[in-house]
């Protein structure tokens, strides 16, 4: 009988070992659903921790990132693209974001297929969430643009 526990204990340790071994090998495993959004109206995206890096592209405020691997004060990031590149944690904040992930999403007035299309955007526009609504989520623009959006249309 003591010996089918101390077997047990082992698996155990064995298992705990394996996870902490992922976690060095893979650093950023820890943060990895760690969900972030640009707080500031224009982010560039760099191809590197520090601002000597080149700038890859830029992004919009409420732009939601998924970080990747933290280095000081620089988060490397994956996009709903799953590109990846580094931001300086002052430009994200906790909000919650969405982006659009097809063309042509109609934006509307209510919760609802019938109501009227107040705007349509196209792959690529983020949002911030305002609240939800069984399927739909009612989103601000940047621009300060507000409408309900259905949720499979959003990342």
């Amino acid at each position: 009988m003591k010996r089918l526990n101390i077997e047990v204990v082992m698996k155990i340790i064995k298992a705990m070992l394996a996870v902490m071994a992922v976690s060095l090998i893979i650093p950023g495993f820890v943060f990895a659903q760690e969900r972030l959004c640009v707080k500031s109206g224009i982010a560039n995206m760099r191809s590197g921790p520090g601002t000597k890096y080149d700038v890859l592209w830029q992004v919009e405020q409420y732009h939601p990132v998924i970080i990747v691997k933290k280095k000081g004060n620089w988060y490397k990031i994956k996009d709903f693209e799953n590109d990846v590149a580094w931001l300086h944690k002052s430009l994200l904040g906790k909000i919650e974001g969405i982006i659009t992930i097809k063309d042509k999403c109609n934006v509307r007035s209510k919760a609802a297929t019938k109501s009227q299309v107040l705007f349509t955007v196209e792959k690529g526009v983020p949002f911030k969430v305002l609240m939800r609504k069984g399927n739909w989520i009612k989103i601000e623009h940047a621009d300060g643009d507000v409408g309900w959006i259905y949720k499979t249309l959003v990342w």
